[in-house]
Formats: structure tokens, sequence, C-alpha cells
């Protein structure tokens, strides 16, 4: 017994097989091999997954490879057979066979809902069986698309609030912003509701004129929908524009004597109540006739020269623009090169304002103290001044008072070169002295060195005494 007892601790009896557990690398073989049989990858079944948009038609189709005329079945996410064959043991009018035969199983699945997305499983009867699964998944568009502005009328220089929210969406929607052509960027925040996703999004813009009547956009990316968008158009309040033309003359100088019109058109929102012309710096003149928006001087005289001034106002602001006129004598004629006006712009944005009138006129100008602002050659041609001719005629007299004075300095050199010729001419060659004076009548060369002044005759007159 006893040594029965040793040799069974020792190891088994003879005969018996030996019982040792499976290697770890083995168990993950066969667990991998029944993966591969329970999905049937790399096996003759294929199927695809399926997206759709609520409501719409989701087709699963079921497809064997070197088919051997297995029976194919489809089944739902709970496991219940939809189609057996060409069999349908489900009770669901929405399932239609659309294809059936040895090699593929296909059915159609209408009025798809968020209920119907899941995992739907098809089968192979095979030895060893084989089952695949494809997934279902259902895209829900926005319900609704609503921009909610803070102000329905803005005022100029302000920052309004504008909320586009796309409601009920599957998956998360991205909302853009478009200003006219212009995309802008926006806030968006997302709350989720069970499956669905509600996102809103914030735009804060700073409005100016130019923004009235343009159109804010929101537009939605989203898979589901294509090109989903709403608008809104902006109210925008400013104050007026004021805009001076010249009627009479329409070119030319402003003469003694002669009529000047003048008519002032203001444009704004709303559009300007109340407009004046007045006189910068000292009292209009008893003869100026203003008409409405027209001012009206019948007879010229150089007591009208000043800056008239015309201003508009509205609920937002007030404006002015100015006209500066210089009053001419009758016998000016030097033309102008230009004609208009003088007066710089409110700010640089009025610069891109155009001419409602088609003719050369002044831009708006307000009572604010008016910026450094850089006009275009183009800008500058668009405003003269009512003095041009004046500043044509003084430089044209500038030239001809140059153009004199180096004449005469050229004259006077020319003239001075002349005089220094002569001068040089006439003291230059044989040069005369007294010395042989009286000895021109001499007979002879003896005879006339004895009477000539310096001969022997007077060799008298220059002794010297030495004391």
């Amino acid at each position: 017994m006893a040594g029965r007892a040793q040799r069974s601790a020792a190891g088994p009896a003879p005969g018996l097989p030996l019982l040792l557990p499976p290697p770890p690398l083995l168990l993950l073989l066969l667990a991998a091999a029944a993966a591969l049989i329970r999905t049937g990858d790399g096996q003759n079944l294929v199927t695809e997954d399926v997206t759709v948009v609520e409501g719409d038609v989701a087709t699963i189709s079921c497809r064997v490879k070197n088919s051997d005329d297995s029976v194919i079945q489809l089944l739902n996410p709970n496991r219940q057979t939809i189609y057996f064959r060409d069999f349908r043991p489900l009770k669901d009018s929405r399932f239609q066979l659309v294809n059936f035969s040895n090699s593929e199983l296909r059915v159609s699945l209408t009025n798809v809902s968020i209920s119907d997305e899941g995992r739907y499983f098809c089968q192979l009867y095979t030895d060893p069986p084989q089952e695949i699964y494809t997934t279902i998944t259902v895209l829900v568009p926005p319900r609704n698309l609503v921009i909610d502005i803070q102000k329905e009328t803005a005022v100029e220089g302000e920052e309004i609030e504008l909320n586009c929210t796309a409601m009920a969406s599957r998956p998360a929607t991205t909302i853009r912003w478009f200003k006219g052509n212009k995309e802008l960027t926006g806030k968006s925040e997302v709350e989720q509701w069970s499956d669905m996703y509600t996102v809103t999004s914030q735009l804060l813009l700073k409005v100016g004129r130019e923004d009235d009547g343009v159109p804010v956009i929101c537009l939605v990316d989203h898979p589901a929908v294509k090109d989903l968008q709403t608008q809104r158009y902006l109210e925008v309040m400013y104050k007026p524009q004021v805009r001076v033309s010249q009627n009479y003359p329409v070119q030319g100088l402003t003469r003694e004597g002669e009529p000047l019109e003048l008519s002032c058109a203001a444009f704004g929102k709303p559009q300007p109540t109340d407009m004046r012309w007045l006189r910068v710096d000292d009292e209009m003149p008893q003869h100026v006739v203003v008409s409405g928006s027209n001012l009206l001087i019948s007879n010229l005289n150089k007591t009208d020269n000043g800056t008239y001034r015309c201003e508009a106002s509205n609920a937002v602001g007030k404006s002015h623009a100015d006209y500066m006129l210089f009053v001419y004598d009758t016998t000016a004629t030097t033309e102008p090169a230009v004609h208009g006006f003088t007066h710089l712009p409110n700010s640089a944005e009025e610069l891109d304002y155009g001419d409602l009138s088609g003719t050369p006129v002044l831009l708006n100008a307000s009572t604010e103290a008016l910026p450094t602002v850089q006009l275009s050659n183009a800008s500058l041609a668009f405003r003269p001044d009512s003095r041009a001719g004046e500043e044509g005629a003084i430089r044209s007299v500038d030239h001809a008072v140059v153009g004199g004075v180096v004449a005469v300095v050229v004259f006077a050199m020319l003239c001075l070169l002349i005089i220094l010729g002569r001068y040089f001419a006439r003291h230059k060659g044989t040069y005369f002295t007294h010395e042989a004076k009286g000895a021109d009548d001499a007979a002879d060369a003896d005879t006339a060195i004895i009477n000539a002044e310096g001969g022997q005759n007077n060799s008298e007159e220059k002794k010297e005494y030495f004391i």
C-alpha cells in the first residue's frame, strides 16, 4: 500500500493519458478562430453599412461569394428574423424584398426613423454557420433654423447681437455666418437632448451706414441637408450726408455783378427734415435769397466773399457741407482748371460715398472736428476751390516776373562785357611821351635833340645842388 501510494504521488499510473492544460498561446488562437467564424470576416458572406436620412429608404444587402445554395436570412437588432430566404416572418410592412437569389438577399426599409438605427445581422447556413452584421445610421437634419436679432433697427456705430439656432439635429450641426459675401465668425454652443442636438451660434456685429439693407445669412453645414440657410436684412439708421452743388455758373469764375446759385442735397435714415443755409463767422448778406434747399445771389460783389454752409439734421444727428466763395473782378479772364468746393469729408468712409446726382459736389462734413484724411488725385479733382482761377493767374504772373528779371540780368551782363571790351581795346598799342615835344619840325636828328624838351636847352632846369 505504501509503495502504491508513493507511486501515485510521483506520477500517473502507467497506461492513463496525460491531461495538461493548453498553453496560453493556444487559447488565443482558439478564441480568434471562434471570433472569425462568428463574425464571418474572411468568409463568403459580405455586406456594407448604411447611412440614411430620417424618413428616407434604407437598403440592406447580404451577398454570398462562391455560393453553394446555402440559405440566407436577415435579422433585426433584436435578433428577430426579418427575412428567411424570400419569406418574411416579421410583421412589419416597411420591410420589402428587393431581390432574392442564391447569392443575394436585398431588403428595403422605408420611412426610416431613429428607432430603426442599430446592427442588422446577415446569416448563412453553412457548416459551420456564418454571420456578419451591417449598421444602419440615421441622420436627422435641423428641424428649424431661426435668426434672432437683438435690435430690429440699429444706429450706425452700434454693436448688435444676432443668434442663429438649429434645433433637433443628429449629429450636431455646424453654423456659419455671412454678411453679404463676406464670412464672419460666430460663437457656437451645443445642447444635447436624448439623441438630438440643438446648436446656437452668436454673432456680434458693429454696423455702419453701409450695412443698411445688407442681408446677414445663417448657413448650416450638416450631412443630412444641403444649402440650408436663412437670412435677415439689417436696418441701420444714420445721420445725414450733405452735398452742395453749384448750379450757376456751371464752370468758370464767380465774377462781380454775375449771379450765383447753389443747391443742397441731404440723404440719411430717416430722411432729414431740417435743412438750412448760413454764413460761417458772419451774417448772411441781405440780398441773398434762400428758397428751400437753394441759395441765390443775383448780383455778386466783394462783400459776399466767405464760407456758406448747408446744415441738415435728423433723429440720429446733424451734418453739414461748406462752399467757399471768392468773387473776382469783372476783368478777370483766367478760367480755373477745375471748379467746385474745398472741404474735407467727415471721415474716411465718406470718401467712398458715390455722387448721387452725377455732378461734382462736396462730400459730407459734420460739425465735429475733422480728422486728417489723405485724398487721392481723383478725390482732389472732385472738390476744387472757386478761387482756382485766381491761383492760376497768380502762377502765370509769377512766371512772367521771373522771366523779366532773368532777361534784365542777361542784358546787363552783355552791356558790361561790351564796355570792358572797348576799354581794353583803347589802352593797348603804341604809347606816346612828352620827351620829344618840340622836335617835330627839326631838320635833322641833332637839331631835334637840341630842340626837344628834354634836350640840352633845358639842361639847366635839371641842375642838382649839393650843400
